[in-house]
């Protein structure tokens, strides 16, 4: 075991976290701030966005709902975050000489979080953010004078022709240095020709440029404290700061509302494959012990770098059909308020099928509701969100439409290392899930903080699920209806052909004479 615990390792030391303003990040920040009361200062790499400058941002992140707790039990550390302007896309990351300074000179502990969360984005926008922009914070921490640990977030599925991910660094497809130049002087339309070439398995540029990253990171292991951590597909918490919290439709809840809403009829999902999640409460509970592990052991440069899937590998059994199933189940006694359609969508693997489905039950109800929006003047909304949502499945279903084999020793490992209040306070693997209670945490969470749907006007969901119910049932009935009427006129119409072909061939004098007379 460490001689000291989490918590008091922490004390005293300066973090500085890129990511911070994510999803992902903010919870980090509100676990530090929360669990680690003596920790000295969080830095928080921010730019301008929107008008708001990087101090003004952080001023609104301290008023979000994820610091309630910490605003009720010690608010005096919100105190503790601060704003440090810069980007990662700028050498340097484009930090002022006193900022630079700062940060040398005091941080001790880096979270390198940030990363670009566009599954669909080019390469060149995903090298930059993804590769490039880790470069700039490695090159920041060899100069960090206090630097006792560097967790690089990565993803679980950035070895994707792999079938089986062990906890270890795997060998580059590419010279990721070589990359990073290419996508700086090669012309778009060039770079766009040889890109599926480049990627080779990989599904999309976000997956390949994390890839480039890891083998990155790899190469400063030798004069840098490292460790890399692979969290898997990200859900709402369990159960800090709150049951079910969650910021973003990115992911999964995305998902859960459209289908939940019943904008979304039809998902490529094999139903029997294993759900790769893990709550981000959990997620984030590892980076802080990994962080502790990292910087409380002394390891030959020589090493190999510890590496950490954070996924649910083999603790918490449940496949993607187990999800839909109990997801139906809760979302029916917990509904969104103001559905599209009744939520009875459903997974498959036959392609066609789901394109067809998605046509029909998507496309046309949004093309209907679309042209309704412009007789009454109004603006249409409906065909943009089914783009945006087929764009989003598209590259999610192909985590979905696999089996993932995680292994996860190095991560169960850490508990070994804790003491008894940090396994209660830093849990990872050490509690027994209850899936049934987190699907409705999960459900609450996404009505409540994405979709600011108060509980208060869950009856009224309720009665306005069952008109939904009722309507498409009888919209079932009139399709059934149309379907017979249609059979019974083609019968129709395939017997008064057949009539008149015999007809005419009996009118033939040859044909006529084999007709026998009575």
């Amino acid at each position: 075991m460490a001689e000291d615990g989490i918590v008091e390792w922490f004390s005293g030391r300066s973090v500085f976290i890129t990511g911070g303003t994510g999803y992902m990040g903010k919870v980090l920040i509100e676990k530090l701030l929360r669990s680690c009361p003596d920790i000295k200062n969080i830095y928080i790499l921010c730019r301008p966005k929107r008008g708001f400058t990087p101090a003004a941002r952080v001023e609104q992140i301290r008023k979000l709902a994820v610091f309630e707790r910490v605003r009720q039990e010690c608010p005096g550390s919100l105190k503790k975050m601060s704003a440090i302007e810069g980007d990662l896309s700028l050498p340097g990351l484009g930090l002022s000489d006193l900022d630079k300074q700062k940060i040398i000179n005091e941080v001790s502990v880096v979270f390198n979080g940030a990363a670009s969360l566009r599954l669909e984005a080019g390469l060149k926008d995903a090298v930059r953010q993804n590769t490039t922009g880790t470069k700039y914070v490695l090159d920041l921490a060899v100069e960090m004078k206090k630097l006792v640990a560097f967790v690089h977030l990565s993803t679980a599925f950035c070895h994707c022709e792999y079938d089986s991910l062990e906890e270890t660094v795997y060998p580059s497809p590419a010279n990721p240095n070589d990359v990073m130049r290419a996508v700086e002087w090669m012309d778009d339309y060039t770079l766009e020709m040889i890109t599926p070439r480049l990627l080779g398995p990989h599904p999309n540029c976000y997956t390949y440029s994390k890839r480039l990253a890891e083998a990155l990171v790899g190469e400063y292991a030798k004069i840098l404290p490292i460790a890399i951590a692979r969290p898997s597909i990200v859900t709402p918490s369990y159960k800090d700061p709150f049951p079910g919290w969650v910021d973003s439709l990115n992911g999964p809840v995305g998902v859960i509302v459209a289908a939940g809403k019943g904008v979304i009829r039809s998902m490529l999902c094999g139903e029997n494959y294993e759900a790769e999640v893990v709550p981000v409460d959990i997620a984030i509970n590892a980076l802080v012990s990994i962080a502790w592990r990292r910087g409380s052991t002394k390891l030959d440069p020589e090493q190999p770098i510890p590496v950490y899937n954070i996924t649910k590998g083999d603790i918490v059994r449940i496949t993607w059909g187990g999800v839909l199933a109990k997801g139906k189940r809760y979302c029916y006694e917990y509904p969104f308020d103001a559905g599209l359609w009744y939520p009875n969508g459903s997974i498959r693997t036959n392609k066609l099928l789901h394109y067809f489905i998605v046509f029909w039950l998507q496309m046309v109800p949004a093309l209907l509701i679309d042209g309704i929006m412009v007789l009454a003047r109004q603006k249409t909304f409906m065909v943009r969100v089914q783009k945006r949502i087929a764009v989003g499945m598209e590259v999610l279903q192909y985590f979905t439409m696999r089996d993932w084999d995680f292994k996860i020793e190095n991560t169960k490992s850490l508990l070994g290392y804790m003491n008894e209040r940090d396994k209660d306070l830093f849990y990872i693997q050490n509690i027994k899930i209850d899936i049934e209670d987190y699907c409705v945490k999960l459900l609450l969470g996404a009505r409540q903080y994405c979709m600011k749907e108060p509980l208060s006007n869950l009856d009224r969901a309720r009665y306005h699920l069952k008109l939904l119910y009722w309507l498409n049932c009888f919209t079932q009935g009139l399709f059934y209806l149309f379907v017979i009427w249609v059979a019974i006129r083609l019968f129709d119409v395939l017997r008064f052909l057949l009539d008149m072909s015999t007809s005419s061939f009996t009118n033939v004098p040859f044909a006529g004479s084999l007709v026998p007379n009575y």
